[in-house]
């Protein structure tokens, strides 16, 4: 079982009940309570929004990060140029996206001081098998999350990998994260089966963060 768990929050604020702007105030509350719990990495991940709307939500989330933890760091999904114009700590690349060599190459000719973010930045990838995580790793990727371990919510065609896929991962050099279906009954499988951490929506969207650390740590 890895020495510390790893926590990663992904969001969607279309799963708090409510009209549009009671979802975007109770996303705030919940990234505000992930940075102040001590959870590591939050991605945003708020695809049906504009560029515009995307941005200008993620400079608050940015804020709240900062307002709240010290450790806490923060990524955009996909969207470099919005990671970059909020301030954010990096990006989280989907599978078949641009590779982190290309993001490290925009981030670092970008304008540190207009941006005013990290020259270094965090890069997460999202992997199916053992090789996305290999070719994530080799790509200059600081951590790779596999899904689904379990399920997918709203796929059912999407065959779970199970457990064994965290058994077989041998040595990959980056941490890698369980996603899909975990719980705070399962995660600690999926610790002991050689995964580093946990991330997910509903895990910390559905309970209070606060307990989610204490029980996961």
């Amino acid at each position: 079982m890895s020495e510390r768990c790893l926590l990663y929050y992904i969001t969607d604020r279309r799963q708090f009940a409510s009209d549009q702007a009671s979802q975007r105030k109770a996303l705030l509350a919940k990234i505000a309570e992930a940075a102040r719990t001590g959870v590591d990495y939050i991605q945003l991940r708020e695809k049906d929004l504009t560029t515009r709307e995307l941005e200008k939500l993620a400079h608050e989330a940015v804020a709240l990060v900062r307002e709240n933890s010290a450790s806490t760091r923060i990524l955009i999904n996909s969207r470099t140029d919005v990671a970059l114009a909020s301030g954010a700590d990096g990006v989280h690349l989907p599978a078949e996206d641009i590779s982190p060599q290309e993001v490290k190459s925009i981030w670092k000719m970008s304008d540190a001081q207009i941006t005013k973010r990290s020259n270094t930045p965090i890069l997460a990838v999202s992997c199916h098998s053992p090789e996305d995580i290999s070719r994530a790793a080799v790509g200059g990727a600081d951590f790779a999350v596999l899904a689904p371990i379990f399920e997918k919510r709203g796929a059912p065609d999407v065959g779970a990998a199970g457990l064994d896929a965290l058994r077989n991962l041998g040595e990959i050099g980056i941490p890698v994260l369980a996603l899909g279906g975990i719980t705070l009954e399962n995660a600690p499988a999926c610790l002991d089966a050689g995964a580093e951490g946990v991330a997910g929506i509903r895990l910390f969207q559905e309970n209070k963060i606060e307990d989610v650390v204490r029980k996961l740590r």
